[in-house]
């Protein structure tokens, strides 16, 4: 017997031993085909290259593709668990050929594999070709060896496949094994096909036409091959077992369920630990790709896959969370292929555990309730819709999971009822939103969102993807198209693009499309909160609703970003540590060129405290830890310690972001991040300021801005240093030296225009004491005194006048300060106040203020320097009179 990962390793050996290219599985996520929710078929990642879309350095390949059928039309839900063969998540082995062999090898090849290579015994094997297909029954004839009787013509489209309506197209050969006459069925084509006894190993897809509106109008200039084998199915043919839940790993992850559980693995409980075991693969690689559980899209179905299995850990009895404890044994016997997997194996653990813990109690109130409801009813009977919406809107009890669980108690559920609730909700909820006083603007939004559904975010795994357009505005309007120099809004029902949010600035890109479609994205906006809009300007070509687009994002910009975003979480976190609890993010802007970040504190960080943030945060980033995503309820979160960002909404489940050593951050955050802290590569803060009373405000750069500043910085201080003759390390010293030396020159020269000033030679008014009024005066203007050096130059003045008044008036630059001293034996009669009012006044300026002894003022009109001296001259001389 082989085990499954040595069947895997075999054919994909065996394949590239004959010149295919080994290509990795690509992401369960399509990002080359919007029509799809998940891949569901080995050729889904070579769809571009099979339409002469995308080129590849090879032209044979072989993979072992992840595949998921548990939405949309393709859709395995409902059986897994109680048949052989179906499942959510399996894997497509498969080799290809892009034009270069076809039939002959193809048939060649797979015969070869699995006669010789694996020694399967020709006589349980049979072949089925297209009815029309004289080639392919011939060749099948010619290498196999096969009578006649077991190459059995189809007339059907079973045998014939196609990418779509239209496209590459092209008859089929499917490999059928015999399980044996014990199992009952018959042969492809016969009455009793449906049965098990025959299973369909492996298709061989013989691409050779192109259609057009599904009718073929020509041959394919270069006929290739697709093929497709599914891993369970041969693994049970090579284990001679019949059943794939009887193969090595299905057996070893339900073994472990029943050890978890303590319950046996067969009888009543063996539908619910195949479910298990099944559902176990599917969650587990959907959240190692990037799907988290959701209320909407993808995230939904896998919410569904998990909490059917969580329904059936439950029929067994399990009293505590179980499908996280089996998250090991996934990887034991998957891990080795698959080491995305053994990355995220933290994050399935926690993903799975917080959704069954929710789940728990949502099955228990949802159970109670529907327990009540069916009391009453008998085999046969119908749930009213209301009760099944009433389980849903306000339990969060999803319908399917209502039909699940009545459908074993004979009870159907009315799903147009449902339906009519759940319309009146939407039509409660709009006219609320009508009467909340929102913008007119945003009624668009909500008919597109009504209409459309949310945009679906691809874009945390990948920079680029294919879309379908859902919508496009102009001008605040809908339109059916648009083309060649018109700015729209773009709409589709998924992207790769970041739309502004939490501070991040959205995403700018590229939108392509088959019309000769090229648009540049400037931005990326969030109406509504759940819609992601791309605001574009069409360069060529045209786009309309429903075509096919493919978004590429400014990759180099987002990297800028994540690690100004990843940035701002280990700056917070540095604060906080460094300067105490008290420090909240009060806003920010993560742009691709610098961030910022608000954050409450009372007072100015010194320049000690900045470099001691600016070290924590650079040794996080050094030590490069990987960044890690959890999904959690925003109340959990918060209570793990998480923190929450200003002014962000959040939803049922929110991202949890951990980065640094030991936990050094760990906040909520929706944005694109780097994966490991060293992708930041270098933090500098760059300011530091007050944004409003205990608010600051850092700015601060990374990676290559980062390096540039400090680079340019740098080379300031060389021109510096080589202007000052000295060397780098002596500028400071060298600084420090001019700025004394700069003071001393400064006070000699206050000093000279004071003692000039006092000495009569600048421009005077009165040189000397003269009587005024029966007191001595003295009144004098100057140029260029430093008006802080005016009420010295007056107190000396003073001195000289002995008993009486002195004025003293510096023009500087057309504008003029004014000083007015009253010795202390007349401040009783004289004011000195009310003197410097009447020479200000003079100067054009007003006001004035001091001490009865010294007042000091200004004027912007220094030409009346005079004037000002003469005003106070007079009005002492009228006191005089009029005392």
């Amino acid at each position: 017997m082989s085990s499954t990962n040595d069947i895997r390793r075999s054919f994909l050996d065996y394949f590239e031993g004959e010149g295919h290219a080994r290509v990795p599985s690509a992401p369960l996520v399509p990002h080359n085909d919007p029509t799809l929710m998940f891949v569901n078929a080995g050729m889904v990642p070579f769809k571009n290259v099979f339409t002469g879309l995308e080129t590849r350095p090879y032209s044979t390949a072989v993979s072992s593709q992840k595949c998921v059928r548990a939405g949309g039309k393709h859709n395995d839900l409902d059986n897994v668990g109680y048949t052989a063969r179906h499942h959510t998540f399996f894997e497509m082995l498969g080799n290809f050929s892009f034009g270069d062999y076809f039939k002959e090898r193809a048939i060649s090849l797979a015969w070869t594999l699995i006669t010789r290579e694996w020694g399967i015994d020709p006589s349980r094997l049979l072949a089925t070709v297209y009815h029309t297909d004289d080639e392919a029954f011939d060749l099948w004839k010619k290498i196999s060896g096969l009578p006649e009787s077991r190459i059995i013509r189809i007339p059907t489209k079973d045998n014939f496949w196609a990418m779509g309506d239209n496209g590459p197209c092209g008859p089929c050969s499917e490999i059928f094994y015999d399980h044996g006459e014990h199992i009952p069925g018959g042969p492809p084509g016969s009455p009793d096909e449906d049965g098990d006894r025959f299973t369909e190993i492996w298709n061989l897809v013989f691409m050779q036409f192109e259609q057009e509106a599904n009718e073929i109008v020509g041959s394919l200039p270069k006929p290739s091959i697709d093929t497709g084998m599914g891993l369970e199915r041969i693994a049970a043919v090579l284990q001679g077992v019949h059943d794939n839940y009887d193969t090595d790993t299905f057996k070893a992850l339900i073994a472990e369920s029943g050890a978890l559980t303590g319950t046996a693995t067969t009888g009543a409980n063996q539908a619910s630990h195949r479910v298990i075991a099944d559902h176990l693969r599917a969650s587990g690689f959907l959240v190692a790709d990037g799907v988290l559980p959701a209320n909407e899209g993808r995230g939904y179905v896998l919410r569904r896959i998990m909490r059917r299995a969580m329904r059936h850990a439950h029929l067994l009895g399990a009293k505590e969370p179980l499908m996280h404890r089996l998250v090991p044994s996934l990887v034991a016997e998957m891990g080795g292929a698959y080491p995305e997997l053994v990355r995220a194996q933290p994050l399935i653990e926690a993903t799975l555990a917080q959704e069954e813990t929710r789940f728990r109690q949502t099955l228990a109130n949802g159970l109670k309730l529907l327990d009540e409801a069916t009391a009453a009813m008998r085999p046969g009977d119908t749930l009213p819709g209301a009760v099944a919406f009433k389980l849903y809107d306000t339990f969060g009890f999803p319908y399917d999971l209502t039909e699940d669980a009545l459908r074993a108690q004979g009870f159907g559920v009315d799903r147009l009822g449902f339906d009519e609730a759940m319309a009146e909700q939407k039509a409660a909820a709009r006219a609320a939103w009508k009467g909340s006083g929102a913008k007119a603007s945003e009624d668009v939004w909500f008919d597109l969102a009504e209409a459309n559904g949310s945009t679906e975010f691809i874009g945390y795994s990948g920079t680029e993807g294919e879309a379908e357009v859902v919508a496009i505005v102009k001008d605040g309007q809908p339109v059916q198209h648009a083309s060649a120099g018109e700015k729209v809004v773009l709409l589709t029902n998924q992207t790769p693009f970041y739309a502004e949010s939490g501070g991040q600035m959205g995403d700018a890109g590229v939108v392509t499309g088959d019309k000769g479609l090229r648009a540049v994205v400037d931005d990326t906006t969030k109406p509504l909160g759940r819609l992601h809009a791309h605001h574009m300007v069409i360069e060529n070509g045209e786009v309309a609703i429903g075509d096919t687009v493919h978004l590429v994002v400014d990759a180099e910009r987002r990297d800028r970003i994540r690690a100004n975003h990843s940035a701002t979480h280990l700056l917070h976190a540095a604060l906080r540590k460094r300067l105490g609890g008290h420090v909240t993010q009060k806003g920010s802007l993560v742009a691709p060129d610098r961030f910022r970040f608000d954050f409450s504190h009372p007072s100015a960080l010194s320049a000690q405290e900045i470099a001691d943030v600016e070290a924590d945060v650079n040794a996080q980033i050094r030590a490069n830890e990987s960044v890690s995503t959890r999904l959690m309820t925003p109340d959990d979160a918060i209570a793990a310690g998480a923190m929450a960002l200003f002014g962000e909404k959040y939803g049922d489940e929110v991202r949890v972001l951990t980065m640094g050593r030991d936990a050094y951050s760990v906040e909520l955050c929706g944005g694109t991040h780097v994966s490991a802290t060293g992708d930041i590569a270098l933090f500098k803060i760059v300011s530091e300021s007050a944004v409003s009373s205990g608010v600051r405000r850092i700015e601060a750069l990374t990676g290559e801005a980062a390096r540039q500043w400090l680079t340019g910085r740098d080379e300031r201080l060389r021109e510096t240093a080589s202007a000052l003759k000295a060397s780098p390390e002596e500028v400071p010293a060298r600084v420090a030296a001019l700025i004394e030396e700069r003071r001393r020159l400064e006070r000699e020269l206050a000093d000279a225009k004071k003692a000039l000033a006092l000495g009569g030679g600048g421009k005077a008014e009165a040189a000397g004491p003269e009587q005024v009024g029966g007191h001595g005066f003295i009144g004098q203007v100057v140029e260029g005194l430093d008006p802080k050096g005016l009420r010295g130059a007056v107190d000396e003045l003073k001195a000289r006048v002995g008993s009486g008044v002195a004025v003293l008036v510096a023009v500087n630059d057309g504008r003029a300060s004014v000083a007015v001293g009253v010795t202390d034996d007349l401040t009783g009669k004289r004011n000195a106040v009310d003197l410097v009012k009447l020479a200000v006044a003079a100067l054009g300026g007003q006001g004035g203020g001091g001490r009865p002894d010294m007042a000091q003022g200004g004027g912007p009109d220094g030409g009346q320097a005079p004037e000002a001296v003469a005003a106070v001259k007079a009005a002492l001389g009228e006191m005089a009179e009029a005392a």
